[in-house]
């Protein structure tokens, strides 16, 4: 976001200074950061990645302005009354990560030859990731896979879920676009052993097979834009949800090679950007 508010003609440690609250993906500190930003008396909130810190901020204070990255399902999680009309002190950019699944289930299946079987480890205390379960499982049958669901409830848990796989147990692993327990940090651990498909370039880069997902540049653009507009006097409440229109495709190609995996080249001409 910082780039966003840059390119608007802002200076940071000038016109602006960010200060970071980073919950290194456990979601039991989310509200006390929430907290600690008010008591702090920042002047616009941004949280990023997920609904749960939207909901810890918006939980936290409604009188300071928040604008969320990412916030899944919005309405769902009762961020604001509609996309059209936020209402309340809280608006954003949604990510779309649902409506994503079988785009990306279907792009997996593409890139592995024979998957059948699909490994989903979830955060059941997430209410986020549960309501993502239908559309997934939709998805899934859709395409003609199985989803192995595995519901977790702590670090410890998520880990086992993961690191304790098999060879043969699953065909590959699906990480959700919820992003607490450290889930996606648990698959990276087993990377070049079976393949990921994940919901952020940023896993890719580091091991991951492939990713389709909102770009995340943008997502930050258009999330600088709101805040600027607010400093300029317009309250969240007024300010529509905004929604991605920029994707990106993006492959590890050494991951595929570690993998014995061919990207088709169909596949690869799609790609937005290819990691050799």
């Amino acid at each position: 976001m910082q780039d966003g508010l840059q390119e608007l003609g802002y200076r940071e440690d000038k016109d602006f200074t960010i200060g970071v609250r980073f919950t290194q993906g456990k979601v039991g500190e989310l509200p006390a950061a929430a907290r600690d930003l008010v008591r702090g008396g920042a002047d616009i909130i941004v949280t990023s990645r997920g609904s749960n810190a939207a909901k810890a901020a918006q939980m936290a204070t409604d009188r300071i302005p928040i604008v969320f990255i990412d916030g899944g399902d919005p309405v769902g999680m009762g961020l604001v009354k509609s996309l059209a009309h936020p209402g309340g002190n809280i608006t954003g950019v949604a990510s779309l990560d649902v409506e994503l699944a079988p785009k990306r289930l279907e792009i997996f299946r593409e890139l592995v030859p024979g998957l059948k079987r699909v490994l989903l480890v979830y955060d059941a205390t997430n209410v986020y990731a549960v309501a993502q379960l239908e559309a997934y499982r939709a998805a899934a049958q859709h395409l003609g896979l199985t989803l192995v669901e595995r519901p977790v409830r702590s670090q410890e848990a998520a880990g086992a879920a993961i690191t304790g796989l098999r060879k043969g147990d699953v065909d590959g692993i699906f990480s959700p676009g919820d992003l607490s327990l450290n889930i996606p940090g648990f698959i990276l651990e087993i990377k070049g052993t079976i393949p990921t498909m994940f919901p952020r370039s940023f896993f890719v880069e580091q091991g991951g097979l492939a990713s389709y997902s909102a770009r995340d540049l943008e997502l930050g653009r258009q999330a600088a834009r709101l805040v600027d507009r607010i400093l300029k006097g317009a309250k969240p409440a007024d300010l529509p949800v905004e929604q991605p229109t920029k994707f990106e495709l993006v492959i590890n190609r050494k991951t595929a090679k570690a993998l014995g995996l061919t990207i088709p080249a169909s596949v690869l001409l799609r790609a937005d950007h290819i990691i050799e």
